[in-house]
């Protein structure tokens, strides 16, 4: 997925192709059905499969850097979107998260990385990269392959090192210092 409603790919020839699409929903919606189709075409999903829908701007995140995420979570049901089990969408409230503390599924961990900020992504998660056999009792069944829609909205480095006085003193994504963190901790690029 490219800016301005276009995406490119390679064909099993390793032949290049682009699409350009009318709007943006096309083009998401375009990229959801890709990854879905990746997923049902595999023999047997033992990774998370991941497809930027929008790619976002600025460094990619690591292990380490908290996040602030806006997330839809749907069972992997006939080979395509069931049942939504979890979203903050419509919610106040974003998924607070550090990167690779293991306070989610192990699919996330592995999902997100590289993701820029305002990046949405799909994550086709199997089950062993979820829940597993044990699911979560009234939402999600035991084995299941869960999908789920991310949308970064805020990121805070790891490395960017902090002062004596607190406050961000670099940033990986330029030379220029930071501006001041807001009260949350999280800076306003």
């Amino acid at each position: 997925v490219q800016p301005n409603n276009y995406s490119t790919f390679y064909d099993d020839q390793r032949q290049n192709w682009s699409i350009m699409f009318e709007s943006e929903k096309a083009a998401v919606d375009f990229s959801k059905q890709v990854c879905i189709a990746k997923c049902n075409s595999s023999p047997g999903l033992d990774s998370v499969l991941c497809q930027d829908l929008l790619p976002g701007e600025g460094q990619g995140v690591e292990a380490g850097d908290s996040l602030e995420v806006a997330y839809t979570g749907w069972l992997f049901q006939s080979n395509g979107l069931g049942q939504v089990f979890d979203s903050n969408v419509n919610k106040d409230k974003l998924l607070r998260l550090k990167l690779g503390s293991g306070k989610v599924i192990k699919g996330w961990e592995e999902g997100m990385l590289g993701m820029k900020k305002g990046g949405r992504r799909l994550l086709i998660v199997p089950p062993a990269w979820a829940y597993g056999a044990q699911g979560v009792a009234g939402r999600v069944p035991p084995d299941s392959t869960l999908v789920f829609e991310v949308e970064l909205r805020r990121v805070k480095l790891a490395k960017e090192c902090s002062g004596s006085d607190g406050l961000s003193v670099s940033s990986r994504d330029s030379p220029a210092p930071s501006p001041v963190p807001s009260s949350d901790g999280f800076s306003s690029d």
